[in-house]
């Protein structure tokens, strides 16, 4: 019998063919696992950042429901001594603190910027004011509060008794009926200089759906 039949067939492929090593194939090989790698480098970036934006989010959501659970009842507690809508009450300390994270807030328990003239309690920090069409950075007293609910009932009584110059300047907010009209009379009324104050208050209650808290 033929020895040449006897010879197991060499198989050929992408690195070897006829028993040899083929340069090619190793170039080629090395090529495709350069490509995985630098796939899988950009894909565990995105997968980590979409996980960690996930757990952010869901974080900063339930500070934020936490912070409304918070507050809600004192508002309510609040509205049936004066008649200030908790909604109100409850969107403006969201964006005046900002969630209570502002240094007023933290610091000083002032969740709602409300200044001051007495020196031993009030603090001088800057701001942004809406000025002649545009924002500029002052500096103003604040007063500074034990706790948040001091705050928050400082923050209504202001409504109640006014200003020193017109104890009446927020009668329409008091008389207010729905936070939409109460959101828009605060602005006219002169409580704010920011000209789209009305519409981020309703913007927040509507989103936080805080309008349930005027019906209990």
């Amino acid at each position: 019998m033929n020895l040449a039949k006897k010879r197991k067939r060499r198989k050929n492929n992408l690195l070897f063919k006829r028993g040899k090593l083929q340069l090619s194939g190793v170039i080629s090989v090395m090529l495709i696992v350069g490509m995985l790698i630098v796939l899988v480098a950009q894909l565990v970036p995105r997968l980590t950042t979409t996980t960690t934006n996930s757990t952010t989010s869901d974080l900063s959501t339930a500070n934020h429901q936490q912070f409304i659970r918070t507050i809600a009842p004192y508002a309510q507690k609040m509205h049936k001594q004066y008649g200030i809508l908790p909604s109100i009450t409850i969107a403006q300390a969201i964006l005046e603190s900002d969630w209570g994270t502002s240094q007023l807030s933290k610091s000083y328990n002032n969740y709602f910027g409300i200044k001051g003239t007495i020196y031993q309690t009030t603090k001088e920090m800057k701001t942004q004011e809406f000025v002649n069409g545009k924002w500029v950075t002052v500096t103003a007293r604040f007063r500074v509060y034990n706790n948040w609910q001091e705050s928050v009932r400082d923050h209504t009584l202001l409504f109640v008794n006014g200003t020193n110059w017109n104890k009446n300047q927020y009668r329409s907010v008091l008389s207010a009926k729905d936070y939409q009209t109460a959101a828009k009379a605060l602005y006219e009324d002169g409580y704010a200089t920011d000209p789209d104050y009305s519409q981020k208050l309703i913007s927040l209650i509507q989103t936080y759906q805080l309008q349930k808290y005027d019906q209990q």
